[in-house]
């Protein structure tokens, strides 16, 4: 392919919601086919927060290519990758760690910030270190881009540190560079706060719209959004600017309906009740064409599998392209490696990891 390379993806730490999808999903399935696009399954990652907890890490796997492939992700296009069976991810962490202080890591505001939201008060050595390893996933690949959002940057820009610190290091055979420095790619990523009014939407705190919800369960979930606080009759003039419905319709709904609704609500001429059930039946159109792909793959489980192992397979080849450039420019070649280690079985593999 000529195409540069992005590399994107979620952990493994269940199904996917309407956040993830204005957040990352919609512009993955708009980006894949301008990009060579490889979409990581991280479950590896998944164990920083759920080492405790390795079979429902392992259900999510499955979960999470589901909601990809639900999503729109094109199997045909699109790379999907588990990332615990690429050994170059797990090798490159291992190099990358030696040119990461201790300190950078602390003071990683992404890690600050979900360690205290955990009420972590010691980190593990692999939560302290889940930096490095997203650096391993977009080098391992050589990716050029990788879509984030505004939070992700401080990521981006220490696995860019410590490519380019490796690539000051070493050099291959040609005295060029041996690995890709990537660049993020910013775009578009309207923040949904959940249902409940918190600032995150997630799904165990219960305040989620999952893309996986049938039609029943969307409009359910919307009638118990918190709206305006302030506002007790539908004749009350409202507040949208402190509403969650209307955060929600800003995302979603057209603008000139928005500020249609917006001064309807403004004036009192229209109450929340009225507003959540519009706001739902637009929530059901929207993940309409998602339930339908999501009702054709579920009937086929194989095919699921089949596209897990091909992509999979796919950043094997790649992760140990890159690794015979890293290897032999850290001197580390010491030998031909084994011509075993080129005739993996990925099926054999699979079943302990997908159930």
């Amino acid at each position: 392919m000529n195409r540069h390379r992005i590399l994107t993806g979620d952990r493994a730490t269940g199904s996917l919601h309407l956040g993830h999808y204005t957040g990352s999903l919609a512009n993955r399935v708009k980006l894949q086919y301008e990009y060579d696009t490889l979409v990581l399954i991280a479950d590896v990652q998944a164990l920083t927060t759920h080492f405790d907890r390795p079979a429902g890490v392992a259900a999510a796997v499955r979960a999470l290519a589901l909601d990809y492939l639900a999503a729109g992700i094109d199997p045909e296009v699109a790379t999907i990758v588990v990332q615990s069976l690429v050994p170059a991810i797990a090798e490159l962490t291992v190099f990358f760690s030696m040119l990461v202080t201790v300190n950078a890591l602390r003071h990683n505001p992404t890690i600050k910030t979900e360690a205290a939201e955990r009420g972590y008060s010691e980190l593990t050595y692999g939560f302290l270190g889940y930096p490095v390893s997203q650096a391993a996933d977009i080098a391992f690949c050589r990716a050029e881009l990788v879509p984030v959002g505004e939070d992700q940057l401080p990521h981006v820009e220490l696995a860019r540190k410590v490519i380019r610190r490796f690539n000051e290091l070493y050099r291959g055979r040609d005295g060029q560079p041996v690995l890709v420095e990537p660049r993020a790619l910013l775009g578009p990523v309207p923040r949904l706060v959940g249902l409940d009014g918190r600032a995150k939407m997630s799904k165990s705190l219960g305040n989620s719209i999952d893309l996986a919800d049938p039609p029943e369960v969307i409009r359910e979930k919307v009638a118990r959004a918190v709206t305006d606080p302030a506002r007790v009759r539908a004749t009350d003039p409202g507040h949208p600017e402190v509403c969650v419905v209307f955060t929600y319709r800003r995302a979603f709904r057209p603008a000139a309906e928005l500020n249609e609704t917006e001064q309807a609500c403004r004036a009192g001429r229209v109450g929340c009740v009225e507003c959540k059930r519009s706001l739902a039946e637009a929530l059901v159109e929207l993940l309409a064409p998602a339930r339908e792909r999501r009702a054709r793959y579920q009937a086929k489980p194989g095919f699921i599998t089949d596209v897990m192992v091909a992509g999979t397979a796919r950043a094997r080849r790649l992760g140990e392209e890159t690794m015979a450039a890293v290897r032999e420019a850290m001197s580390l070649d010491h030998f031909p490696r084994p011509a075993f280690e080129q005739e993996f079985v990925l099926r054999r593999q699979m079943p302990s990891l997908l159930g």
